[in-house]
Formats: structure tokens, C-alpha cells, sequence
């Protein structure tokens, strides 16, 4: 994915969920913040973050945070790109699960819950594949990855979706978008959100599917490069 031009500043403050503080070349801006979980490790007050500028002039916040330098590590925080993303490795032949697959839906609604899954492969004499991106930038312990980094209840109830999914006959697969290069496996985040960790082991021994995908990223292009291991 190549990214719009970006603008290197360093992080004053993350005032909340939805705004950042940056100096941006001795100018202090806001900008919007797109990831609404804790940021672990990727919110340090003086650390190198690059910011994209708004193309509508009439935006409240004309900035938006894009990624973050991160223990020496370039991270992706931007939890609108995963599905993209992941929509890339596909058509580049990096899920090879779901080559067989002609059609692919976005943003559909589904299961007893009323979910919307972000990405829904379909085709003749196929069992529907009900896709939910996951967007990883937290790591712990070296180079182990974990996720959610808050409290997810939405993110517990599409594991139960997807497991009535397969249930039901059809496939069911979360993928991991881990946009950062330090990580070499995922876990769930056992400690910070038990019901989730939980949740994700119940999903697997379901029948669901897992797989976790791991970024290069540079502040002109992100792209899903390999696949790493998840330990549940």
C-alpha cells in the first residue's frame, strides 16, 4: 500500500483516544488519532511520529497520525489501513486459503449478534469465508506481539459470531495485521483481556481459522511481507 505523503513530527502528548499533540517542524498541531485502543509502547511523549495531511481543507482536524517510531521500530497505527492491507496480500497470493475464491465483499452484515465482518469471500460450490481483521501494534516480552491492547467486547462477540459461522458450515478465519517488523509471533493478551484470550482458544478449537500476517513499513509504503506463528 502506498501511503500519502507523510510529515515527520514528534509526539507531545496523546491527549485521548481521538487526538494527538505533535510538533510538526516547531509548529504544534492536533491531529487525529486513529486507533482507539491503549497504544501500549507507541504513545511515548518525544517520540518520532509521521502525520498525513487531510485532502478536505473544510476537516476538523486537518492532521492525521499515521505511524510511530517505536523502540527503534516503525509501527502502523492507523486501524483503517488492515483490511486493505490484507485485501493486498490476498491479491498478491499471500493467503493462499482463499485463492480458490473469486468474489470478495466488504464491510457485510452478518450473524445473530448483527456484526458487520470486514471481508466476505464467496463463490460457487464454496462455503462462504467470513474474514475479520485484527490490527496488532503492541509488543511484549522481545518479539512476542500480543493483542487486543485494551479491553475488545466487540472483538469477543465476532469470535462468537465466527464460531456459529463454522457451525453452521461455513469457514470463518481472524486475520492478524502486525504493522510492525520486531514482532516474530502473536499472542493474545492474556493479562489485559482474559475474556478475549479465551474467546480466540474456543474460536480455534471451533474450527476457526487464524493466521497473522506481518508488515514492512516505511513512511511511503506498507505492505504485508510474511506470515508468522500464533500461539493461543
Amino acid at each position: 500500500m502506498l501511503l500519502p505523503e507523510l510529515f515527520e513530527g514528534r509526539l507531545i502528548e496523546r491527549r485521548n483516544r481521538f487526538v494527538a499533540v505533535v510538533d510538526l517542524a516547531g509548529q504544534v498541531v492536533e491531529a487525529h488519532c486513529p486507533n482507539t485502543g491503549s497504544m501500549t509502547g507507541c504513545k511515548a511523549p518525544g517520540s518520532r511520529v509521521w502525520l498525513s495531511r487531510a485532502a478536505n481543507p473544510n476537516r476538523k482536524l486537518a492532521w492525521t497520525w499515521e505511524m510511530v517510531e517505536a523502540d527503534g521500530v516503525l509501527v502502523g497505527i492507523h486501524t483503517g489501513r488492515p483490511n486493505a492491507l490484507v485485501e493486498e496480500a490476498f491479491l498478491a497470493g499471500r493467503l493462499p486459503e482463499l485463492a480458490a475464491y473469486p468474489v470478495l465483499r466488504r464491510e457485510v452484515r452478518y450473524g445473530i449478534e448483527n456484526s458487520r465482518i470486514d471481508l466476505l469471500f464467496e463463490g460457487a460450490g464454496l462455503p462462504p469465508c467470513y474474514v475479520e481483521v485484527k490490527n496488532v501494534t503492541a509488543q511484549v516480552a522481545g518479539t512476542i506481539g500480543f493483542f487486543p491492547d485494551a479491553v475488545t467486547a466487540r472483538g469477543a462477540k465476532h469470535l462468537r459470531e465466527m464460531i456459529e459461522v463454522v457451525r453452521s458450515g461455513g469457514r470463518a478465519m481472524v486475520v492478524f495485521c502486525v504493522q510492525r517488523g520486531d514482532v516474530a509471533e502473536i499472542r493474545p493478551a492474556e493479562e489485559i483481556d482474559p475474556v478475549y484470550a479465551r474467546g480466540l482458544r474456543q474460536a480455534l478449537a471451533a474450527g476457526v481459522e487464524v493466521v497473522a500476517l506481518q508488515a514492512a513499513v516505511t513512511p511511503s509504503e506498507i505492505t504485508l511481507v510474511r506470515r508468522l506463528p500464533v500461539v493461543a
